[in-house]
C-alpha cells in the first residue's frame, strides 16, 4: 500500500489502471479516498511501485509506501471474505439506533439485513472517506468523534469540511473531557 499525496483521485485511479496494464496479472487499485489530496493505493508490490512512478509522473507531490501487513481494501483481500462471512453469521444484528454510513457505499444504512453484505464489501472495496464525511455533513452532522488510538480520521475530516468539529478520543478519560467540553 502507498499514500499518494497531492494528486487528484481520478488521476490516481488512472495511474493504477495504467500500472495494471503494464504489470500484467498484478493488482493495484485505489484503497482509501482519504481526502481530496490523499488517495491510498493497494495491491501487488510491483504494481504498487509502478503506480507510484506513474503518479509522480502525473504530478503527485509525494508517494509514501505504507508499512502494512496486507493490501487492505482491494480485490486481493477477497480470500478473507468467506471466513469473515462465517464469523459475522454468528452475530445477532439489530436495527441500528441511527443510520450508519457504510464506507464502501458512502450511503446511510439502517437495515440489519444489509450490515453483513456491507461489511463484506468493505473488505475489497475502497474506503470512501471523503464521501462518507460529506454525507454526514449533508445529513446534519457537525461534530465527529474518532474513537481509538491516533488522530488520522479526525484530521482528514477537518480537511474535507472545514466546518466540522472533529475530536480524537483515545481512552475513557478523554471521552469524558470531550463530552463535557463539547456537549454541555
Amino acid at each position: 500500500m502507498a499514500a499518494i499525496l497531492g494528486l487528484d483521485p481520478a488521476k490516481v485511479k488512472e495511474a493504477c489502471d495504467e500500472a495494471r496494464e503494464q504489470e500484467r496479472g498484478k493488482v493495484v487499485e485505489p484503497a482509501n479516498y482519504n481526502s481530496p489530496e490523499q488517495t491510498v493505493i493497494a495491491g501487488h508490490a510491483p504494481a504498487v511501485d509502478r503506480a507510484i512512478a506513474i503518479c509522480k509522473a502525473k504530478g503527485a507531490k509525494r508517494a509514501v509506501p505504507l508499512p502494512v501487513s496486507a493490501p487492505f481494501h482491494c480485490s486481493l483481500m477477497s480470500p478473507v471474505q468467506p471466513r469473515l462471512a462465517e464469523v459475522l453469521g454468528t452475530v445477532q444484528l439489530k436495527m441500528p439506533n441511527a443510520p450508519v454510513i457504510a464506507n464502501a457505499t458512502a450511503e446511510p444504512n439502517t437495515d440489519p439485513a444489509r450490515i453483513v453484505p456491507l461489511l463484506l464489501s468493505q473488505v475489497t472495496s475502497p474506503v470512501r472517506w471523503v464521501e462518507t464525511v460529506q454525507k454526514m455533513v449533508l445529513n446534519g452532522v457537525d461534530t465527529i468523534l474518532e474513537l481509538g488510538p491516533g488522530k488520522v480520521l479526525s484530521g482528514l475530516a477537518r480537511r474535507i469540511d472545514k466546518g466540522v468539529r472533529a475530536y480524537s478520543v483515545e481512552d475513557p478519560a478523554g471521552l469524558s473531557v470531550v463530552l463535557r467540553e463539547v456537549f454541555q
